[in-house]
């Protein structure tokens, strides 16, 4: 089955990360945010923001390289944020869970929250705004950019 797409620009990833902070609100206070890099950073800064959380850590984990998924591994590990607890760890997506998977282990006491989730790694989330099938691929507006298309009459010319 062909993967399915869905764009989010970047009114809706603020719609969306706002939506995640009304939910976390009442679960706070937070003693900080950590971050997980790349895709986190931009949630979390919004999330962030909305919560009045000034203290913000991340943690990079490596799970593709030039579009193959390999072994995960930790790029860098978060500072100050001990077991996690009080902290809250966000990302834009949860997918298969292998970065879930390996960030819960390292902070088995944080709160975790995703904007968008798929159902292999949905279980291993406490809080999200967005599910969406495991088949679709979330084109989010940092990896995407606008760009001219020809009209579908003219593509079709060209063959």
């Amino acid at each position: 089955m062909a993967p399915r797409y869905f764009t989010v620009g970047w009114d809706q990833l603020h719609r969306d990360a706002k939506a995640l902070a009304w939910r976390l609100i009442e679960k706070g206070p937070w003693t900080g945010v950590v971050a997980i890099t790349r895709g986190g950073l931009i949630p979390a800064a919004i999330i962030a923001r909305e919560l009045e959380c000034r203290i913000i850590e991340t943690v990079s984990v490596i799970t593709y390289d030039e579009e193959k998924r390999g072994d995960p591994r930790v790029a860098k590990a978060p500072a100050a944020a001990g077991d996690g607890t009080g902290w809250l760890l966000v990302d834009d997506l949860v997918d298969t869970g292998t970065t879930a998977r390996l960030v819960r282990a390292m902070l088995p006491g944080a709160h975790f929250a995703t904007i968008y989730a798929k159902p292999a790694g949905k279980p291993l989330v406490d809080s999200f705004v967005t599910e969406v099938s495991q088949d679709t691929w979330i084109l989010f507006p940092w990896d995407t950019e606008a760009q001219f298309i020809p009209p579908i009459a003219k593509a079709g010319a060209a063959k």
